[in-house]
């Protein structure tokens, strides 16, 4: 979510390269969501309120999305959760919108950014749940942190940042109650908004800027069917879920200007000049072509959730 983050094929080195070849490390983005899920880039420069804004927009936009994986969890459990952890939690859209739909469980949100923590605990507070909400600061990649057991651990756009996944997912597996559900989602590219054919410059803006987001290798992440076997759960379902909004939600122009502004920092040595001159007059706050005011925004948007639990204890004899 501006310098991107690449990240590099699972059960390769975790380290990867940024635009001009230099070295960069991920472990110390662990136990956080926080953007790079929005547009792909690290948040090591400064900008997290504005990726904080980006995580928010994206959850308001696509709240529909969440909402239905999230009942799709729910279906999928052996009763209902009475502790759920939100595993990078980010700004907690997924925190809130889980205790939203399962009104006695306790959410305990894992994140490495006490910022992001910051906003969720605000947000909780706005909303009424703060006193089913609490908080737990801590790098994932470092240790599984004392929080107790849970019946459902939820993992939405985070899974991908671990730089030890499959050990992630064991200490995920220990921390789940028997019969205990895991619940990882991950975007299966971002959300498409802009027309084919903007009226301006050449058609196919936003397919020419997804083409060079994917070789960036931003968000991208494995079926992760096989860890989570190699971890030793027992996987129930594999879902894709899809949105389709036309006419898109009012919010969806802010929520284009945000992406596109991190897309036109980050990809500008990358992209022909036309194109960057389209990006320019979709920007322009007032501008008659600016996003802001454009009324021809869909949003399409497609994820993958896996679904697995922790078998049953059989007692010894």
């Amino acid at each position: 979510m501006a310098p991107s983050a690449q990240h590099p094929p699972h059960g390769q080195s975790q380290h990867g390269q940024d635009q001009h070849g230099q070295t960069q490390d991920r472990r110390s983005h662990g136990a956080s969501r926080s953007a790079e899920h929005v547009h792909g880039t690290e948040h090591s420069h400064g900008d997290e309120s504005g990726m904080a804004d980006m995580l928010d927009l994206d959850a308001e936009v696509l709240a529909s999305q969440l909402a239905k994986v999230i009942d799709w969890a729910g279906q999928l459990g052996s009763g209902t959760p009475g502790r759920i952890a939100d595993v990078g939690a980010g700004t907690g859209t997924g925190s809130l919108a889980l205790a939203r739909r399962f009104a006695e469980a306790e959410i305990v949100a894992l994140d490495v950014s006490p910022g992001m923590l910051e906003r969720l605990v605000a947000s909780s507070i706005e909303q009424g749940l703060a006193e089913r909400m609490s908080t737990v600061q801590a790098d994932l990649d470092a240790a599984w942190p004392e929080a107790g057991r849970f019946d459902l651990v939820w993992a939405a756009s985070s899974l991908h940042h671990f730089a030890e996944v499959d050990r992630v997912l064991r200490d995920i597996l220990t921390a789940l109650n028997p019969g205990g559900l895991f619940v990882a989602v991950e975007m299966d590219g971002f959300p498409r908004v802009l027309p084919d054919d903007l009226g301006f410059g050449r058609p196919g803006l936003e397919t020419r800027l997804h083409d060079v987001i994917a070789r960036r290798g931003w968000n991208a992440h494995p079926d992760w069917q096989v860890n989570l076997a190699s971890a030793g759960f027992e996987m129930i379902e594999r879902r894709v879920f899809t949105a389709d909004l036309n006419p898109a939600p009012p919010i969806t122009g802010r929520y284009a200007h945000a992406f596109l502004s991190r897309v036109r920092t980050g990809l500008t040595d990358e992209l022909a000049a036309d194109d960057l001159a389209a990006l320019d007059r979709l920007l322009v706050v007032d501008g008659p072509d600016s996003v802001l005011q454009r009324g021809d925004l869909t949003v399409r948007s497609s994820r993958t959730a896996w679904a697995a639990r922790r078998a049953t204890e059989r007692p010894t004899a």
